[in-house]
Order: structure tokens, then C-alpha cells, then sequence
């Protein structure tokens, strides 16, 4: 009996050690993360945010963007029917900037996961190949540094149609550079290590190189580097509909904003339909903040993030 489960035990298939280990890493993770009081904050105030989002369609419907059956009359303050007061046009803003938050997220989280795909792989690939490859991409990633990313958002959000899809394509390419810097660093350090010289001696290519050995030591930080990177663009997203190049035809917290602006909120007081849409923004890009910089004490402990 004995030898036979000596036998299942090392016999056990590649995958489930693989699956056992991830589990392992995973526990591993979330122990470590939970000792971050500040990124445990901004996690719960993630979850909520995206409860409202997703059922936004539910509690409060998409008939709250009509402007032709509008609830309320114009620009009403606070009260119990209205607890965050009405706009100008008369719909109640708590259900704008529940809708709005389903907008602002979508956008900010697509942005980011193609800012992040971009330097990703021009980061890992400037570290494998080097050379002339490297420098060029390496050049070019400098100008982009060097260049104000929201003047380059904002020319091509002119330039492009008004449409959200726009909105994510001029920040996911003006976001990239710093990410690829970070990536390609860290692949110059995975690959000075002996076991890519003999998986190159072992006839490994390119390919197998940077997909199986370079990418998978890499992944950390760039899931570190995009939650800090959605909160950038998620105010990227409300810069750029507060300046009029937002798409007109649905409603965000950077719309509702340039709405307000355009209804002369500011000079006459009303203040109800600036904050809430402001304070969402402020408090969602904190949250991804707070969250990111937990994931990054958490993988790399040598940053010594404050707890």
C-alpha cells in the first residue's frame, strides 16, 4: 500500500503541480497583500465602484440619459427625489454618475491594458534582440517621453473621430513608453541568467525564448504597472472629455464635468454638479492608486512600500 502511493505521488501529472503551485503563489499573494492596509482600502473601493457599474443597468436603467423624459426640472439642488440634484437638463444626477462610472472604468481599464500590451512587447522584445533593433525602439520610446502625453492625446482625439474608441487608442499609445523602459529592464536581467543560455544551447528560439522564458518573470510587474497605469488613464479619459473630445453620445464623469462647465456651473454656484462626478474621479484613480503601489510592495519587497 505503501509503494503504491509512494508511486501516485510521484507520479503526478506536470499540470497539477503546475495548478498546485499557482494555488500556492496565489495564497502566497493574497497573505502578504492583506498585511497593506492602505491597498486593502483601495481593493474594497474597487469592488464597489464596479458593483455600481455592472448593475447600473438594474438599479437605475439606461432611460436615466434620456433628455426628453427627464425627471426634474433644470439644474434642481439636492433633496430627497434628487438626493445629488439634477442637471441641466433636468435628469437626476446620482443616476448619471452611477451610468457614468460604467464608462470611465471601461475606458480607463481598455486603455490601460493597451498601454501596458504596447510597452510590454516593445519592451521585451528591445531586451532580447538588442542591437540596432534596440536602439531604434529605445529612441523612439525616448521621444515619447520626453513629448507632454496629454498634448499628443489631445492632437489625436482631433484628428480621429469622436467616439470612445478613439478616447482609448490616444491613451493607450501616448502611455506606453514608461512601461517599456520598466519591462525591457528587467528582461536584460532575466535573460543574463544560465538557464536562458541553455535553453538557447538546447536550440530554443526567439520565440520560445521571450514566451516562455522572459514573459512569464516579467508578468508582476507588468501587473503592477497596470493597475497603476488605469487610474492615469481613467483622468487621461476625463481631461480629454472635460476639453470637448469625449464622445458626445454617452455619459461619463468627464462628460457630466463638461457639461457642467458648459451650463455655467461654476459661476453660478451650483456645486452639486460638479462635485459628485469630481469626487468619483478623485476616488477611483486613489483606489487604483493605493492598489497598485500593494501589488508592487507585495512582488518586489524591496521597494519597501509604507503599509
Amino acid at each position: 500500500m505503501k509503494t503504491e502511493t509512494t508511486t501516485h505521488v510521484t507520479q503526478a501529472s506536470p499540470r497539477a503541480l503546475a495548478r498546485q503551485r499557482r494555488r500556492h503563489s496565489a495564497a502566497r499573494f493574497w497573505k502578504q497583500y492583506r498585511s497593506h492596509r492602505a491597498g486593502l482600502f483601495g481593493l474594497a473601493a474597487l469592488v464597489l465602484f464596479a458593483l455600481v457599474a455592472l448593475t447600473a443597468p438594474l438599479t437605475i436603467g439606461s432611460d436615466v440619459q434620456s433628455v426628453t423624459d427627464a425627471p426634474g426640472g433644470p439644474l434642481e439642488s439636492p433633496s430627497a427625489e434628487f438626493p445629488l440634484g439634477t442637471d441641466q437638463f433636468g435628469r437626476s444626477l446620482l443616476g448619471l454618475v452611477i451610468w457614468g462610472s460604467r464608462v470611465s472604468l471601461l475606458v480607463g481599464l481598455l486603455a490601460a491594458v493597451l498601454s501596458v500590451a504596447i510597452g510590454a512587447l516593445i519592451g521585451i522584445t528591445a531586451g532580447h534582440f538588442r542591437g540596432w533593433y534596440a536602439t531604434v525602439m529605445m529612441r523612439i520610446t525616448d521621444w515619447f517621453l520626453v513629448m507632454p502625453t496629454l498634448v499628443l492625446a489631445i492632437a489625436l482625439a482631433t484628428v480621429m473621430s469622436r467616439s470612445l474608441s478613439t478616447i482609448i487608442l490616444a491613451i493607450g499609445v501616448t502611455t506606453w513608453p514608461t512601461t517599456a523602459r520598466l519591462v525591457r529592464a528587467q528582461t536584460l536581467a532575466v535573460e543574463s541568467r544560465p538557464y536562458i543560455e541553455r535553453a538557447e544551447a538546447l536550440g530554443g528560439g526567439h520565440g520560445h525564448i521571450m514566451s516562455r522564458h522572459v514573459l512569464p518573470n516579467v508578468m508582476p510587474l507588468v501587473l503592477a504597472q497596470t493597475t497603476l497605469i488605469i487610474s492615469s488613464a481613467i483622468l487621461a479619459e476625463a481631461t480629454l472629455a472635460f476639453l470637448g473630445l469625449g464622445d458626445p453620445t454617452v455619459v461619463s464623469w468627464g462628460g457630466l464635468l463638461q457639461d457642467a462647465r458648459e451650463a455655467g456651473a461654476v459661476s453660478s454656484g451650483k456645486w452639486w454638479y460638479l462635485v459628485p462626478p469630481g469626487i468619483a474621479i478623485a476616488v477611483v484613480a486613489l483606489a487604483f492608486t493605493l492598489c497598485g503601489r500593494a501589488v508592487e510592495s507585495v512582488l518586489n519587497p524591496r521597494l519597501g512600500v509604507a503599509r
